[in-house]
């Protein structure tokens, strides 16, 4: 793990050993399927190597290697895995660490694919998953069995910004010899770092923050390294394969992520507190408000609140479709964490993922508003927010 002491350094030097090797100022892209070697006994090394970066791209590439030197040091755990998505990333690494007959606690509100497989998937295979409240730990100790193998958490959460008690839960699963897994994209490795409260493994939608730009879909793990190698040996199975392309623009995103994530901060907040003066916004939800129910907690674990705030629309579903339909600076697009705001309807982009039951759980209302804050000047925002709240 490199000492550097700013985050701003890090992202730009922590793979420095390969920009050596190469001898380029831009990282060079290994476009290959597969890699050559010298004789048979190098090429035993190779295939017996886990995680070798020049076998075969299923297994490992040079530009997934620098990601991970990166993401690694930005969550502070001894390695990194990269994936072809963030879904990629969460379903290998739970298809790897249960098995039938075992238990996992997860939370009320996850992300959608995240709920779908802990509903659906995980059953199929013999795995019991309980639910729980995630603002009170005491449910989570409550739902704990002799078989319970992981706690799954995330936070903030996927789309109410629910915060959860990083330290207290992992207090809690290492008195019980239990792994816990945090999915950290709504927060990201700079405003929050689960591994230093006791979290095992923290998984990313890579395609949010730390691409940046809209353009790549990716996922990250993050975690010791022995869990790595059981995550890795089902990765090659599964072939939740991150291309050689997007893991270059995936690390060329993470050269600029701390510049982009402060700004990011910055203008959530700013818009957040002028979203609770307007009069046709019913309530807004973002833990860097000290409204939020659980602002303190959220500044005890966190260094900054992120992009996404939830609100809702004084009125119903059409009232909140003729709000988010009424932004002109503000695309209509799911995702979250990049350089352009992004809005969505939550109800309409959720209903034909969850059922009425699972939408009640996962506490979505019929007016509730999902906007992701990019760069565009605060004042901008704004003013696109306010003309469009003055349409409904």
């Amino acid at each position: 793990m490199n000492t550097y002491d700013k985050n701003e350094t890090l992202v730009l030097h922590a793979d420095k050993e390969w920009s050596e090797k190469e001898g380029t100022a831009s990282p060079a892209i290994y476009y290959s399927a597969t890699f050559m070697s010298k004789d048979a006994a190098e090429f035993a090394e190779m295939a017996n190597t886990p995680r070798h970066s020049k076998y075969y791209t299923r297994y490992g590439n040079p530009v997934h290697d620098r990601v991970i030197e990166i993401m690694a040091d930005l969550e502070g755990t001894e390695t990194a895995l990269v994936t072809g998505s963030g879904m990629g990333a969460i379903s290998t690494t739970l298809l790897a660490l249960l098995q039938a007959g075992d238990h996992v606690v997860a939370q009320t509100r996850h992300y959608m694919g995240t709920a779908k497989i802990l509903d659906e998937m995980l059953t199929k295979f013999g795995i019991e998953v309980t639910v729980v409240e995630q603002t009170d730990v005491q449910e989570f100790e409550k739902a704990i069995r002799p078989n319970t193998k992981l706690i799954i958490i995330e936070t903030p959460a996927n789309p109410t910004l629910i915060v959860t008690d990083l330290e207290a839960v992992a207090s809690l699963a290492k008195q019980h010899d239990i792994l816990v897994m945090a999915d950290n994209t709504f927060a990201s490795p700079l405003n929050q770092r689960p591994h230093d409260y006791g979290v095992d493994i923290i998984v990313h939608s890579a395609t949010k923050y730390l691409g940046g730009h809209h353009d790549i879909v990716a996922g990250v793990v993050c975690t010791s390294n022995e869990l790595a190698e059981k995550i890795w040996n089902v990765h090659t199975a599964i072939g939740s394969v991150l291309s050689p392309m997007d893991a270059w623009l995936l690390l060329r995103g993470l050269r600029t992520f701390p510049i982009r994530m402060e700004r990011i901060n910055e203008n959530a907040l700013a818009l957040a507190m002028f979203l609770e003066g307007q009069e046709m916004v019913e309530e807004v939800f973002y833990p860097g408000l000290e409204s939020h129910p659980q602002h303190e907690l959220a500044k005890s674990q966190m260094n900054g609140y992120g992009a996404v705030i939830a609100f809702s629309v004084k009125g119903g579903y059409k009232e909140t479709q003729k709000f988010v339909s009424s932004l002109n600076l503000t695309q209509h697009a799911v995702s979250l964490g990049g350089v352009e705001s992004l809005v969505v309807h939550t109800a309409a982009m959720w209903e034909g993922a969850l059922n009425e039951e699972q939408m009640k759980t996962a506490g979505i209302p019929a007016n509730f508003v999902r906007f992701s804050v990019g760069l565009e000047h605060i004042e901008d925002l704004k003013k696109d927010v306010l003309q469009a709240l003055q349409e409904v």
